[in-house]
């Protein structure tokens, strides 16, 4: 697996780096960072300074400029930075060319994502998940790791203790690769045949955005004890309870958060997790109000929806953390612009019940607020799905 973030003894220091490309405004590219910021803290990495770069394309060979790289490598040789973190995926080549300048470990954002992962599994699937998408991310990428060797390059007739090492680690993670597919699929038949036998219950699914409340809103109405912590990815592992609002029983699952630039190795090995998302007979899709890119993740989760194919299932949009809101108020004589940052939560209210083509509620799960008036929605929403599909009981709803 790719060497994981070692937070064991001491607390490891970092930069972050970002690039900023013609047409993205500062505000989006500040945001970015946060969210790389707040996931290398829960990676548990100290992050001491950040540098942008405005840049028309990204470098081919190091991403950055080579002016940005001198000015980086000195502020890094002067306050002993152990990482370096790109906010964009980086190729083969520009880590490989990135380590040799620095000098220092370089983790791009997918490799901070999946250290993450690989912290949080704590059941076998979900262990063997992260490994398969550790090692798919690894394999493009292993050259980097016998640069020590580089100067014992083979030629016709005379090949590299170097190459062949790599040679054969190719061969073994290979094969580690073919193998882990063969365990998931297993697993995948045994989990697909759980599904089925659930009965006749109506399938929710929660989701939306990381860090948004999803295991919070389960542990409310299941009455259970998922673990929910502020910080990324605290759920990893699909959860499935039993629910019963008034006489209506149905099944309600918490599924990953999903996040900006989510890499394709996790979508791909977390396909059995995804798959309760397909066979959802509904969605909640929960939002995190108070976050100032509130818009942008219902964006992101959006978009996921519709690459596995899920866009057009009954959706409740749940604005969460409503305790959290925060706004400026703008007098009339104020010449501010009308934005976000001054409507207030009425405001919001009117705008999203007015633009969502989805039925829409605004709740604290934290503190209980409207939380009645969210199971009224949920259960009039899956009752009109019971009662299609089982014309008979529906004079029980």
């Amino acid at each position: 697996m790719i060497n994981p973030i070692d937070t064991a003894k001491v607390q490891e220091s970092a930069v972050l780096i970002g690039v900023q490309t013609k047409g993205q405004p500062d505000e989006l590219t500040t945001e970015h960072l946060d969210e790389l910021s707040f996931l290398a803290e829960t990676a548990g990495v100290k992050v001491l300074r950040r540098f942008v770069q405005k840049l028309l394309t990204p470098n081919p060979k190091s991403f950055i400029g080579s002016g940005k790289v001198l000015e980086i490598k000195e502020y890094v040789d002067e306050h002993d930075i152990d990482l370096v973190i790109f906010d964009d995926e980086l190729s083969a080549s520009q880590l490989r060319n990135l380590e040799r300048e620095f000098e220092r470990r370089i983790i791009d954002r997918t490799n901070l994502i999946l250290d993450i992962f690989a912290q949080r599994a704590k059941t076998a699937y979900a262990k063997t998940q992260v490994e398969l998408a550790q090692y798919e991310y690894l394999l493009p990428r292993l050259t980097r790791m016998w640069t020590h060797l580089d100067r014992q390059r083979g030629g016709v007739g005379m090949r590299g203790p170097g190459e062949r090492e790599i040679e054969t680690d190719r061969r073994v993670i290979r094969y580690r690769i073919s193998k882990l597919k063969k365990e998931l699929e297993t697993i995948d038949r045994q989990m697909s045949t759980q599904r089925k036998n659930r009965g006749s219950f109506v399938r929710v699914a929660l989701v939306g955005y990381t860090n948004v409340g999803k295991s919070t809103i389960m542990n409310m109405l299941s009455k259970s004890d998922v673990f929910a912590e502020d910080k990324l990815f605290a759920t990893l592992d699909t959860t499935v309870r039993k629910v019963v609002i008034e006489n209506l029983p149905f099944l309600l699952s918490d599924t990953v958060g999903f996040i900006r630039k989510l890499p394709h190795q996790l979508v791909e090995s977390f396909k059995s997790t995804l798959d309760e998302v397909r066979e959802a007979d509904m969605l909640v899709h929960v939002v995190d109000i108070s976050h100032s890119s509130f818009e942008d993740q219902i964006s992101v989760v959006n978009q996921t929806m519709r690459e596995i194919g899920v866009d057009s299932k009954p959706t409740l949009l749940v604005f969460n953390k409503i305790d959290a809101y925060q706004w400026i108020e703008k007098s009339e004589f104020d010449a501010m612009p009308e934005t976000k940052e001054n409507f207030s939560l009425e405001d919001l209210k009117r705008t999203w019940m007015a633009k969502s083509n989805s039925p829409c509620i605004f709740i604290s799960a934290k503190h209980k607020s409207n939380i009645e008036e969210f199971k009224e929605k949920l259960y009039s929403l899956i009752s009109d799905i019971h009662s299609v599909r089982y014309p008979k009981d529906s004079f029980l709803y």
